[in-house]
């Protein structure tokens, strides 16, 4: 999440991204061996990567570089820095000298309208043109909607037109999307108005973010793949309980062309000139919650180091990304660097809930201790998976020099790891030399090998029991009745031997919002499992997850304007 310190007199984010020429894209790209013929333009600073650059580079002789992944602690809800580490930290390497790119996902036009903050990084760690990779950009976000819809549209003209796949009506599982926070459209009723107008049912809406399209996209290995896991999404079930596909009403060549544009990876540039890939945004609870392997590859492939994020905390974006991304991609992080903040930290340690982010501000040491049983739990969770850890400690303005020491002490002294402060949004890739040197270290020094938390043979029960007491830390798992219902049906689908994605609240490490810390002692309850055939995964839902947000009290669109002369005010 981006943030400003405006009230501190530091400039906005937008003023700070105005202030910088950048190049054109054509000369940012042309280092790493790409040519103006290898790109689709989108204007002088934007552009996509053509299918023939992707297959081209993929073929090359060179190594695949390094991969470091951020992640976080669990968060205050205003987000502890993660994607302006990422930023940052592309840029802190390649002012040491290294060669790095960063990769990392679009925003959605839900959060950017609904809270003070978009995905483009901030202060002078973000990604060029800011404006518009927060706004339309290269319109991926609304291929997809339409996308997404044109499933439903095709779906529901089906069921009017005779319901030749005898489709169960009440057991319609693809609602609509709208990139959008409007929570009157969670639930819906459509199909009213007789029989000119439909079948009437019950119907609802989705962020596109939450859609299985997105993470469709963000999975594919180019187009062919692309269209064979839309083929296989499973849009209802009929009334013996067999699945019905998007290919089964006939939607997967339609849906393919829509997204044929959207799946090329977008690359822009950073603040100091870093090429950046930002591509795809798949929630990180529903989904895996990290941009698009497509881009990664090319990535891997273009520079020595690449950077790249994973969604919430490391117990939902990270444990997915080795799952998950890294199963699929056949690839493996090199490092992790985990996000933790002074506020965080104090928020665990004082147990707060909802926060208060004013009464955080005041120095407290103590706090700061309290907070590290959540950190420590990040950091034992990211070592199962093999791989070298380094604490990214994302400074802001008011945090002391005490409370800060406390935090490299304790992951030198009592965890055995390197931590650094970064200060990249204030002093971009400079900022984070430190941090970039540590990681550079960590990486020489690794002689673990990579491994998976669980193998993907493993009965639905299993993967899910690991998930839960490895890295939430609970005791045991519950599943509800209409759950085992659901194993047995996924088991007699052939769904069984897919990595799980589970969906669970972002606000703790357990599956009550409420807890801080590192709770222990308590029972997960699984309340529903269903497929993303299409992905390639199951989603098992802990709680109520909202897949459509609402607006604040306060929304961030409120305070944005535009002037005569199209200079914008409010966007960060």
């Amino acid at each position: 999440m981006a943030s400003s310190n405006e009230d501190d007199g530091f400039p906005t984010d937008y003023e700070i991204a105005q202030s910088v020429d950048t190049d054109p894209i054509t000369e940012v790209v042309e280092p790493l061996g790409l040519a103006a013929d290898d790109l689709d333009l989108y204007g002088d600073d934007t552009a996509k990567l053509t299918f023939d650059a992707i297959e081209r580079v993929r073929e090359s002789d060179r190594d695949n570089g390094e991969m470091i992944l951020v992640t976080g602690m669990t968060p205050t809800p205003m987000g502890e820095g993660k994607t302006v580490t990422t930023v940052g930290l592309s840029q802190a390497f390649n002012h040491i000298g290294e060669d790095a790119l960063a990769a990392i996902r679009e925003p959605s036009l839900g959060p950017v309208f609904g809270v003070k903050g978009g995905a483009a990084g901030g202060g002078y760690s973000q990604v060029l043109p800011m404006e518009d990779i927060n706004l339309h950009f290269t319109g991926d976000l609304h291929a997809l909607t339409s996308a997404h819809n044109l499933i439903s549209t095709m779906l529901d003209n089906h069921i009017k037109q005779g319901n030749e796949l005898d489709i169960a009506v009440n057991w319609v599982e693809w609602p609509r999307a709208i990139d959008m926070n409007d929570r009157v459209l969670r639930e819906t009723v459509i199909g009213l108005g007789g029989d000119v107008t439909g079948v009437p049912r019950e119907d609802g809406f989705i962020l596109t973010a939450a859609s299985e399209l997105m993470a469709v996209l963000c999975l594919a290995d180019d187009l062919a793949d692309l269209k064979e896991r839309v083929a296989r999404i499973v849009v209802a079930y009929d009334e013996d309980g067999d699945p019905v596909t998007a290919d089964d009403i006939e939607a997967t060549g339609a849906v393919t062309i829509l997204l044929k544009d959207a799946l090329k990876p977008n690359i822009v540039q950073t603040i100091e000139g870093t090429p950046a890939f930002v591509h795809g945004g798949p929630f990180a609870n529903i989904a895996h919650g990290t941009n698009s392997l497509i881009a990664d590859d090319a990535a891997r492939k273009l520079s020595d180091y690449l950077i790249t994020e994973a969604g919430f905390g490391s117990d939902l974006g990270a444990e997915k990304f080795m799952n998950v991304v890294c199963r699929f991609g056949e690839m493996e992080p090199a490092a992790v660097t985990l996000v933790a903040s002074i506020r965080a930290l104090k928020y665990h340690g004082k147990d707060m809930w909802p926060a208060d982010l004013d009464e955080l501000e005041a120095t407290d040491v103590e706090a700061v201790r309290g907070g590290f049983e959540n950190l420590d739990t990040h950091v034992e969770n990211l070592r199962k998976f093999g791989v070298p850890v380094v604490v990214a400690l994302n400074r802001f303005p008011g945090d002391a020099d005490e409370e800060v020491q406390a935090v490299l002490d304790h992951c030198r002294d009592d965890l055995g790891i390197e931590a650094a402060e970064s200060t990249v949004f204030g002093e971009g890739g400079e900022g984070g030399a430190d941090l970039a040197r540590k990681l550079i270290t960590a990486i020489d020094e690794d002689d673990e090998e990579f491994e998976y938390l669980y193998d993907v043979d493993d009965s639905i029960e299993n993967k899910i029991e690991t998930i839960a007491t490895e890295i939430y830390g609970a005791e045991s798992v519950t599943f509800q009745s209409s759950a085992q219902d659901d194993i047995e049906r996924m088991e007699s689908l052939g769904f069984d031997d897919v990595p799980v994605v589970m969906s669970k609240t972002f606000h703790s490490l357990s599956d009550t919002a409420e807890w801080k810390g590192a709770p222990t002692g308590w029972e997960l309850e699984i309340q529903e499992i269903y497929p993303s055939a299409g992905a390639g995964f199951l989603v098992a839902l802990t709680s109520d997850v909202l897949t459509l947000p609402g607006l604040p009290a306060d929304p961030a669109a409120a305070e944005m304007d535009i002037d005569s002369d199209g200079t914008v005010s409010g966007l960060f």
